[in-house]
């Protein structure tokens, strides 16, 4: 009978090893071998990205109940895992004293009606068929944004909340300890549980989102933490201007908002007051032109600064909590936060997030961050090695050489030194010839 293959721990690079060496502590000793072989069965799995794909990549076959066991097991513990992932990031990687965050939301599909923690939500890209619901899971998500020295702004997905909608409570509840939150609600734990760690390790924390998110109930939460919090600020938001200074012998309490309106549509159509600036957005130094002042906002219970930037098509105004903030921060701040939509679009594309049709709430929650987590540990493996090492142009001449190594591409380099370091191995015992040398190598970058 023949015996069948799978990737050990050992098989991966040595620097992938040391990664997952601080994560399995996170776990229970008796279980905690089972995680480096699931991360590389998702690293080598083809076709549609399910668990039994994950399972048939690392040859597991006869005891696949147990590892599905340990998925369920793994949702519970994601706390733990992801507290031991952010502290591992913060040593290995250039993040600096001031910390960037961003939250958002989106959904995954899913199929059947025994799903828990399923229901019908919005869809933000509807597509050609335009399909304005869904039905599956939306998953509230934080990651850590850096910008890396050649190939720009990186989201590093850390973890995130399942939201699920009130009605759909009452089925979830007989089975599982649930209790309902909204995306405000699970927005505002993911940040305090981050920044709490971050505070801890001296870090100043900046927080970047869009407008859903820019509500009196995150504020109340994150801004007593000391949070500076960019977004995008609506047209029609109800600003006052400062208060004025008391006078000398004034009683009574000390004003908080200026008596005066701010139309911020009216402040965009003046012609007079605008300036311009140097920023670095979207990995390129452009010329914006802007204004900016002072107002108090209701909503964040104090003083905001207000930017105001004038484009081609029209204008756009962000405020952010600190009224110290310069023009450039909160520009180049804001432009970061396209780094979490391409977390979104890598993790279902390269990773498959969504395709795991499992129905156990613990086992979807699992699933979604064992792929979050292979984003993140993949782009933190490569963040220091060259781009040669990454992108592999061979196969494909007519692209561009010099191009910027894509995620898949660094995922590709993984897998294909995780074969290089396997098939060599019989070369160590057995001396192999320099065109079975070859051979292998070529089936190596194929398999990739």
């Amino acid at each position: 009978m023949a015996t069948e293959f799978r990737f050990s721990e050992t098989s991966a690079p040595e620097d992938w090893q040391e990664w997952l060496a601080w994560l399995k502590p996170a776990l229970h000793s008796r279980t905690q071998w089972r995680l480096p072989l699931v991360l590389l069965g998702l690293l080598f799995a083809r076709g549609r990205r399910t668990v039994t794909s994950w399972l048939r990549a690392q040859g597991i076959t006869t005891e696949y109940y147990e590892y599905y066991y340990f998925l369920a097991s793994l949702g519970r513990k994601i706390e733990p895992l992801a507290t031991a992932l952010l502290w591992e990031l913060l040593k290995r990687l250039p993040v600096g004293d001031r910390v960037l965050l961003a939250l958002d939301d989106s959904p995954t599909a899913r199929y059947g009606p025994k799903v828990e923690g399923a229901g019908l939500h919005h869809n933000p890209t509807s597509g050609p068929d335009d399909h304005k619901f869904l039905y599956g899971h939306v998953w509230v998500t934080l990651a850590l944004i850096l910008r890396h020295p050649l190939w720009g702004t990186i989201g590093l997905p850390l973890r995130a909340l399942m939201y699920v909608k009130q009605k759909d409570m009452p089925q979830l509840a007989q089975r599982c300890r649930w209790t309902f939150r909204t995306k405000l609600q699970l927005g505002g734990e993911l940040v305090t549980w981050a920044v709490k760690l971050l505070q801890s390790a001296g870090k100043k924390c900046w927080l970047v989102a869009d407008g859903a998110y820019a509500y009196r109930a995150v504020f109340r939460t994150i801004l007593p933490l000391g949070v500076t919090f960019v977004s995008r600020l609506r047209k029609d938001a109800g600003l006052n201007t400062l208060p004025k200074p008391r006078r000398p012998g004034q009683i009574g309490g000390t004003r908080r908002y200026g008596a005066e309106k701010i139309s911020v549509a009216k402040r965009a159509a003046h012609r007079l007051g605008w300036q311009t600036v140097e920023v670095n957005v979207y990995g390129q130094q452009v010329t914006k032109t802007y204004k900016t002042f002072l107002a108090t906002w209701r909503p964040i219970g104090g003083v905001i600064r207000v930017v105001i930037v004038r484009e081609r098509d029209g204008w756009q105004s962000f405020f952010c909590s600190n009224p110290d903030a310069t023009v450039t921060e909160i520009l180049e701040c804001f432009a970061d936060r396209s780094a979490i939509e391409n977390v979104f679009h890598d993790v279902k594309e390269v990773w498959g997030a969504g395709q795991q049709q499992v129905r156990n709430l613990f086992t979807n929650v699992a699933c979604y961050h064992l792929n979050l987590w292979m984003m993140t540990l993949v782009e933190a493996w490569a963040w220091h090695k060259p781009a040669d090492e990454i992108r592999d142009r061979a196969a494909c001449p007519w692209d561009t050489a010099d191009r910027r190594p894509s995620h898949a591409d660094r995922r590709k380099a993984l897998a294909r030194q995780t074969l290089q370091r396997e098939l060599s191995k019989p070369h160590i015992i057995h001396y192999m010839s320099q065109p079975i040398q070859k051979l292998l190598q070529t089936l190596a970058s194929l398999a990739a």
